[in-house]
């Protein structure tokens, strides 16, 4: 089975949501992945998908022409404490794009009081046909697979899901073992890129990758194909490759269309296209 392929909001960083939607389709994607909520001050230009009608009314109309969906919509960071009526408007904007999936991230060390934000969280995106997506990062509270799934499991909640984003994977040392396990239902789409190795285990290393340095899949050292292997067949793949630099000498369309022929590359030697 195929994997459809959704174009990531940072791969295309520096273009506004309604010009994504019209690069994943001329690039041959079936997906988009938007941002609402910044992932942190400055880091990307912030549109202001969450409270300007006239630009919702934009991607609506691109979705519409290009009959691309939106995959995931980011970020909600899951903090000691929440603005719980601005998760609701993230969430009735999300509905309002036909979005499936959220991607959520743990920034309280606090396990007990994060699962609790976490179930909760589910519970606020569940109305709106919504997947609450945790994604663990080295740096963070939720560090590797196994913390994400204790947290995700302890939740309960059904539209709960674990999300795996290759260069995390990697530098977590998951294996694909551990990755073919995951159940079925905690698992509603991955993300895919590669990275250098060796690589700066430092947090502030691990961070500038992950939000600038990353590598086309096939270019770097993560054992990609072997991942493509253990994840689900026929799950959504986003494609996230942020590359600033390239950015600098080839544009969105242009990185776009490079990430996906690189991606389809790795799924066919995985036997997954």
């Amino acid at each position: 089975m195929t994997h459809p392929l959704s174009l990531a909001f940072l791969t295309t960083f520096e273009v506004g949501p309604a010009e994504a939607v019209r690069i994943a389709a001329a690039a041959g994607y079936q997906m988009v992945g938007l941002r609402i909520l910044p992932a942190a001050p400055g880091a990307e230009p912030d549109y202001p998908l969450l409270t300007d009608d006239r630009l919702l009314a934009e991607v609506r109309g691109a979705l519409a022409d290009t009959g691309i969906r939106v995959g995931d919509v980011e970020i909600i960071r899951l903090k000691p404490e929440n603005d719980w009526d601005l998760f609701a408007r993230f969430c009735a904007r999300c509905e309002a794009l036909e979005a499936r999936h959220v991607l959520v991230a743990g920034d309280d060390a606090d396990l007990g009081r994060l699962t609790d934000s976490f179930a909760r969280f589910c519970a606020l995106a569940a109305p709106h046909g919504l997947t609450a997506d945790l994604e663990f990062m080295p740096w963070t509270a939720v560090p590797d697979l196994t913390a994400a799934l204790r947290i995700v499991e302890a939740a309960g909640r059904p539209n709960g899901g674990v999300l795996v984003d290759a260069l995390h994977y990697d530098r977590s040392a998951t294996t694909p073992a551990q990755i073919a396990a995951l159940p079925r239902h905690r698992v509603n789409y991955v993300q895919l890129c590669d990275g250098a190795v060796p690589y700066d285990p430092s947090d502030e290393g691990l961070i500038r990758v992950a939000r600038g340095e990353r590598l086309f899949p096939g270019q770097g050292g993560i054992d990609l194909i072997g991942l493509a292997r253990a994840i689900p067949e026929g799950v959504t793949v986003s494609v996230e490759v942020p590359h600033r630099a390239l950015a600098g000498k080839v544009d969105a369309l242009g990185r776009a269309a490079m990430a996906h022929a690189a991606t389809m590359a790795i799924l066919r030697a995985a036997g997954r296209a």
